[in-house]
């Protein structure tokens, strides 16, 4: 994530609730590494279910201190919409 984001947060949290485009959420840990703040537990998941490809663009909003909405682009430009499948339950956000 850019160093720029850092600036919304008092502190960066330890976790965030990644949520897509249809309104299913999933946790991922957030840890400074190299001085970026970098998305790890449950992200290498996430990206694997929801069928994040190289030449894919993901973008992020900030929806709540530490909720983050998910769009994920194909490589043509166009919304990939994923329904919630099954999760893997250690990653799965509780509402």
């Amino acid at each position: 994530m850019p160093l720029d984001f850092t600036k919304h947060f008092v502190a960066v949290p330890t976790e965030f609730k990644l949520r897509n485009n249809t309104g299913c959420s999933w946790k991922v840990t957030v840890v400074l590494m190299n001085g970026r703040v970098t998305l790890d537990q449950g992200w290498a998941t996430y990206a694997a279910v929801h069928h994040i490809k190289i030449g894919y663009m993901v973008t992020f909003k900030l929806l709540s201190p530490d909720t983050l909405k998910v769009i994920i682009f194909d490589e043509d430009g166009i919304e990939v919409v994923n329904k919630c499948g099954k999760h893997d339950e250690a990653f799965a956000a509780k509402e």
